[in-house]
């Protein structure tokens, strides 16, 4: 035991993490869980901080393989079985040697098992978890089924039982692609049918890259095989469909959202990832600038009204809505949803799922829903004048409602809602507050460096009235696939409607006016949000500039 205590000691004298947070984490963390995993959980420090440490602690080197020559004839010696299961990958020989990369050094049973299975001495080198798993994929399936996949000669016509054959190559191929997206963290899967070929894409941090090209003869067993793990008529090609995939991803639940969509080349398909383990659910920790979380705080307190929030497909509307909603779940209040589709289920929670076939429409399930009593209602999208006037009303008659909608920045919803055909004073009355939102890359922590912004930065902090002594950039590393970027934070910004700006929207006044009370109540916008969030090192000017605009 004594040695897994140093680990801890050793992380809070190289000041990687706090004492506090190393006695919470002891507290709080399974039994069966390592102190490194918990650390990393919690996103104390980065899988490189704890290689460092490892290394430094135990002397055994570390590696990485991104661009690693890693021999490929060591990979008969171990199974991708045991390499799967273990996390580690054989990388090279020296006479009786045999270099292993592992993400845990010391487990000295895989150790043992090896050097019996394979009559070599075994030498642990460390490498961390993402970068093993994916070089177990890039190396292990090239072996095995691509080869199979190219020379197979797909059928014209597709039937039901080529694509549902365990050992059939398209089984073996989808399931790849979704393994391979999930390790990568990507949010989409995209399948894009093209004249004489098939790309494959992903949706990592936000920006799309192509990760694999299948010859064209592939999309049809690739497209049926996904139809029928979502459920939907594989015979039907000519109207877009949709439907969900529930499957397990090594010991994990991920949930997919399908939707076909019938083009030139054949049918596109996209695949959205919802990681079911990986929900934010906690108010506190969505990046809300700390003024703009007691504002939030307060709002969804109140007994009634309503809250929008707003931003474009993709900007993490519903993991904001989830997390109030979950802070407002208690038994003594009734929460009814009523969404298209239901994203994540909620325990304690009642959930609605949109219908348009029987006619169950968003305000259909609305007014249903009114006569069931309850205290907070939330509606997935305003998405028609309809909609809009029962959500209004509904927050009207004492009950706090939550809702989402497509505008471009906090003020704009409330013209929005009037272009709509709501009527002014009923916005007024209804409305208690405004969240706009979007997603910007964060700066890899591993390779992120400090430097002087450049002219232009300044000029832009400038006119914000914000100075800036220091920004921070990646410069690229095999954790983030050279990009600079990890993982994404939420820039908000959030408009509380005063009295006065009640008065403004009664009385028809100008939306300037809106803007001026909005400045004078210090309003945090989005831009001053992102830029805030550049000086603290987490995100760049770019890309605050990507999804902000300057006035």
């Amino acid at each position: 035991m004594a040695k897994r205590k140093r680990l801890g000691d050793l992380l809070v004298s190289s000041e990687l993490i706090t004492e506090e947070q190393l006695q919470t984490t002891l507290k709080e963390k399974n039994n069966n869980q390592k102190l490194g995993d918990a650390l990393l959980q919690r996103g104390y420090i980065t899988e490189q901080q704890l290689i460092e440490v490892l290394e430094f602690q135990l002397g055994i080197p570390h590696v990485s393989l991104y661009r690693y020559p890693i021999d490929t004839s060591l990979l008969t010696l171990v199974s991708k079985e045991i390499a799967k299961r273990n996390v580690l990958i054989p990388i090279k020989k020296e006479e009786n040697k045999l270099f292993i990369a592992m993400s845990d050094p010391l487990d000295f049973y895989s150790i043992d098992d090896l050097r019996l299975s394979t009559g070599f001495q075994i030498e642990p080198v460390i490498a961390t978890k993402d970068d093993i798993l994916r070089a177990i994929n890039k190396y292990y399936e090239l072996e095995d089924d691509i080869d199979n996949l190219f020379s197979y000669d797909a059928p014209e016509e597709v039937r039901e039982e080529q694509v549902t054959e365990a050992d059939s190559p398209v089984i073996k191929l989808v399931n790849q692609v979704i393994q391979n997206a999930v390790q990568q963290r990507a949010s989409d899967i995209h399948i894009d049918p093209e004249d004489t070929k098939v790309s494959i894409r992903y949706r990592v941090d936000g920006r799309l890259k192509t990760e694999r090209v299948l010859p064209k003869h592939m999309q049809s067993m690739l497209t049926a095989r996904i139809k029928i793990m979502a459920n939907m008529d594989i015979t039907e090609q000519r109207v877009p469909q949709d439907g969900r995939i529930k499957t397990t991803i090594e010991f994990h639940p991920i949930d997919l959202r399908v939707s076909t969509l019938p083009t030139v080349f054949g049918e596109k398909i996209v695949l959205r990832i919802l990681d079911l383990g990986s929900t934010l659910n906690d108010v506190n920790k969505l990046g809300f600038h700390s003024v703009n979380l007691e504002r939030f705080r307060t709002l969804i307190e109140q007994p009634s009204g309503m809250v929008l929030i707003t931003g474009p497909t993709g900007s993490g509307k519903s993991s904001t809505l989830y997390a109030a909603l979950n802070k407002l779940n208690s038994e003594e209040v009734n929460i009814i949803t009523i969404e298209d589709p239901v994203e994540y289920q909620l325990a304690g929670i009642n959930q609605i799922q949109v219908n348009a076939n029987i006619g169950l429409t968003f305000a259909k399930g609305l007014r249903s829903i009114l006569r069931q009593d309850p205290n907070i209602i939330m509606v997935g999208e305003i998405r028609d004048k309809e909609t809009a006037e029962v959500a209004v009303r509904a927050s009207l008659t004492g009950h706090l409602v939550f809702s989402t909608l497509h505008t471009n920045d906090a003020l704009g919803t409330i013209t929005r809602l009037i272009d709509m055909g709501v009527e002014p004073f009923l916005v007024a009355s209804s409305l208690s507050g405004v969240v706009s939102q979007r997603l910007v890359r964060k700066v890899c922590r591993d390779c992120a460096e400090e430097m002087e912004p450049t002219k232009r930065e300044e000029e832009i902090f400038a006119s914000r009235g914000m100075k800036v002594e220091i920004v921070t950039r990646g410069k690229g590393c095999g954790t983030c696939n050279m990009t600079g970027y990890r993982g994404r934070i939420a820039v908000h910004e959030l408009v509380v409607l005063t009295n006065e700006m009640k008065r403004v929207v009664m009385n028809r006044e100008p939306f300037s006016k809106l803007r001026e009370i909005a400045i004078k109540n210090k309003t945090i916008f989005l831009i001053d949000d992102g830029l805030l969030k550049v000086k603290q090192g987490l995100t760049t000017t770019e890309e605050i500039l990507r999804v902000a605009t300057m006035e």
